[in-house]
């Protein structure tokens, strides 16, 4: 899957993030999204024919994906959907997103990445094909420390009053907010396509390694 992308740097109130060029930034607002996104995929494939049998595809996906980011709080929302001459497009997301919490007494929880990291859960496959999820901590430079999850987990479906979930790969990376007591950015990874996990890894690090505050 590796190929050469140039960077493409996002910045928004806050933060700048890079992200490689070929990926797609979209409106996720309710109102507006999904004719957004069939705009944005028609113009894609008009550039790219090859795409053309897949339109239904990206687009599901991308809504999807849009709709997941709003009721994230996304401040930012990227995927990649690519063809790399397979049946089945190659499919992944980035959003950035601020969230905070608080105790039972409404105190704000600590953004110490070691107090964030001990309460996070890992979890160990007990056999092939299970869902796991390792925890650990991240320097990214020019930022400092930072609790980090990534697994194969199953992501529960929004709104499902049935429980269903998806199975992704995913990273999640909690950076705390400078002079913001109780917030951090999350900078978070997700692709369903299970068999590149290894892949997507690095793809999410590389991109999550670029996250700078600003202003």
């Amino acid at each position: 899957m590796a190929r050469y992308m140039e960077a493409l740097t996002i910045e928004r109130g806050g933060f700048r993030i890079k992200v490689p060029e070929s990926w797609w930034e979209f409106d996720v607002r309710p109102e507006s999204r999904d004719d957004s996104i069939r705009r944005m995929v028609a113009e894609r494939v008009q550039q790219h024919p090859e795409l053309a049998p897949h339109r239904d595809t990206y687009v599901a996906f991308l809504q999807k994906a849009a709709a997941d980011a709003w009721k994230s709080g996304a401040l930012y929302c990227g995927c990649m959907a690519e063809s790399f001459g397979g049946d089945t497009p190659i499919t992944g997301s980035v959003t950035v997103s601020l969230v905070g919490g608080r105790t039972r007494e409404g105190a704000p929880l600590s953004t110490d990445p070691s107090a964030i990291a001990s309460g996070l859960a890992p979890k160990e496959a007990k056999k092939e094909g299970d869902s796991w999820r390792k925890v650990t901590t991240v320097d990214i430079p020019g930022v400092g420390p930072a609790a980090r999850t990534y697994g194969i987990e199953d992501i529960a479906v929004p709104d499902d009053n049935l429980g269903r979930t998806i199975r992704a790969v995913l990273m999640q990376t909690f950076i705390p907010v400078p002079e913001q007591e109780g917030k951090v950015a999350l900078v978070a990874g997700s692709s369903q396509v299970l068999d590149l996990a290894d892949s997507f890894f690095d793809i999410f690090d590389a991109i999550t390694s670029t996250f700078r505050f600003t202003g």
